[in-house]
């Protein structure tokens, strides 16, 4: 049985989702091309230790000023803390690693089989159901996904180092969205978030200290964009929407969209990079494209 929300939408009202799913989809695969050109000048560990100090007290200063309640048990706290470790920490700082010797797009294109993992463990410990439309979706999605991952590889300008550290990374990624979904946090997203972030700063931290050196920083005007995207858009904005549409259309659904990643990803790589694309690529799009409507199409049917 499916633990998303049955949600009942009056004909004639707005329903903002489909806004908030495009706009999640943009901003998280423009993160992989802002997190290319932050690693090229900075080290990754600096980046994300700064990025997600940041944005944690940025997020719980504005919630302060605001007055607003805090809404968080200790055990909100410590789920949300023990999510950011794994979303956060995890997730990012061994993709950010990988993107050292990745190209953007083939790191995204490796993340966006994040819907394959996460639907069978979906299946496994939180009760959702995996019919044969959706599993002949999730299929059809990675066989793309592989594809293009394929091809990319046998033209020979991407390392097996910096793929084995983006595959961890995809691991991670799964492993927080399970989690989020079985542990259920309570209170504000918008708190949760600043929590994670935090989290992930804190931990990351002794890091920086042991492997990191501040003089491997290239001060300049693409790092301070990429940087200020990465705080803003992607671990403010982008996660806030990630986790609303984990409550709102379940982990199997929410993930799919995950597959849009490697056309937008290859498509802003090759617009702000230069990453070179090939017919090739493209062709993986096709089962991709057939994946997300085979997937998404029963969470859509179930509501009303």
């Amino acid at each position: 049985m499916s633990l998303a929300p049955s949600v009942t939408v009056p004909r004639n009202t707005f329903n903002p989702l489909p806004i908030y799913i495009g706009l999640f989809c943009l901003l998280w695969s423009f993160a992989f091309v802002a997190g290319k050109i932050g690693v090229t000048d900075c080290p990754p560990l600096i980046l994300l230790t700064a990025r997600f100090s940041l944005a944690g007290i940025l997020i719980l200063g504005i919630t302060a000023v605001r007055g607003d309640e805090w809404s968080l048990s200790w055990r909100d706290v410590a789920v949300f803390a023990t999510i950011g470790v794994a979303n956060n920490a995890l997730y990012l700082g061994l993709g950010y690693t990988g993107l050292q010797t990745v190209s953007a797009g083939l790191g995204g294109l490796i993340v966006s089989a994040n819907p394959v993992f996460t639907a069978g463990l979906a299946a496994l410990f939180l009760g959702e159901e995996l019919t044969w439309r959706k599993a002949t979706g999730l299929l059809l999605g990675i066989a793309g996904v592989a594809f293009i991952v394929w091809h990319r590889m046998s033209v020979g300008t991407d390392s097996l180092h910096g793929i084995l550290f983006t595959l961890a990374s995809l691991a991670s990624i799964v492993l927080g969205t399970i989690l989020f979904k079985l542990l259920a946090p309570k209170g504000s997203l918008w708190i949760g978030n600043g929590v994670q972030n935090l989290a992930a700063g804190i931990v990351l931290l002794p890091f920086v200290f042991s492997f990191a050196s501040v003089s491997d920083i290239v001060p300049s005007g693409r790092l301070l964009g990429a940087f200020a995207f990465l705080v803003l858009g992607g671990s403010i904005l982008a996660y806030r929407l990630w986790f609303h549409l984990l409550r709102v259309c379940g982990a199997t659904a929410a993930s799919a969209y995950h597959f849009l990643m490697p056309p937008l990803g290859m498509l802003f790589a090759w617009i702000v990079l230069g990453e070179h694309v090939e017919a090739r690529d493209l062709m993986g799009i096709v089962p991709v494209a057939l994946g997300i409507y085979l997937v998404t199409r029963p969470a859509a049917a179930a509501r009303p």
